[in-house]
């Protein structure tokens, strides 16, 4: 289908962060307390989803910032009880990514499942790629060199398969839903049109 950008007004803006929020923190609890789950979130869907659908594009960069932004609130204080509303340069790389994901997704024309599956493919492509830097770079375990940095993402290959089973999931929600509600609305107005002719 083709694209039909949306322009949201300020309160439903604020729905969305709020819903957002709320279903990246939940599935970030899981992975905290079931860490086989560990970087299975809708946060990648969404930026993908927003660079899509959004009109305004900065929406949809701020909506992914500020949703994983308020959520390493909540998981850092779970994990270290204290509350750290920075935890390391780390933090940059993965902003930088949603921030490309945005991008990768305002490349999408037309809705269909391969143009999703692939922009889901780059986005987390981006995110293992740029994410891996830091702890390269920082970690003692890893050499400094481009083995190094092999070595550090073979050992995120883990929690590149499990975002990419959210981009999937979370992916086919968010645009199948989108789309669906769509179709009925046009459907709707279809009818109506008809019954005043």
């Amino acid at each position: 289908m083709s694209l039909q950008k949306v322009k949201l007004n300020a309160p439903a803006y604020i729905l969305i962060i709020l819903a957002s929020i709320i279903a990246t923190g939940a599935m970030r609890l899981v992975s905290f307390y079931f860490p086989l789950f560990s970087n299975f979130s809708p946060l990648g869907a969404l930026s993908i989803f927003g660079g899509a659908y959004f009109a305004d594009k900065w929406k949809a960069g701020f909506l992914s910032v500020i949703t994983l932004f308020v959520t390493d609130i909540f998981i850092n204080y779970l994990y270290s009880s204290k509350l750290i509303l920075w935890y390391s340069n780390s933090a940059l790389w993965l902003y930088g990514s949603l921030l490309i994901m945005v991008l990768i997704g305002s490349l999408i024309k037309k809705v269909n499942v391969a143009n999703v599956l692939l922009a889901s493919l780059a986005s987390v492509a981006v995110h293992w790629l740029l994410t891996d830097i830091e702890p390269w770079l920082q970690s003692s375990y890893y050499a400094k060199g481009l083995l190094g940095y092999g070595e550090s993402l073979l050992m995120a290959i883990p929690f590149e398969r499990n975002m990419l089973l959210a981009d999937a999931i979370f992916g086919a929600v968010l645009f199948g839903g989108y789309e669906l509600l769509q179709a009925r609305a046009n459907a709707k107005k279809y009818a109506a049109e008809q019954l005043s002719v």
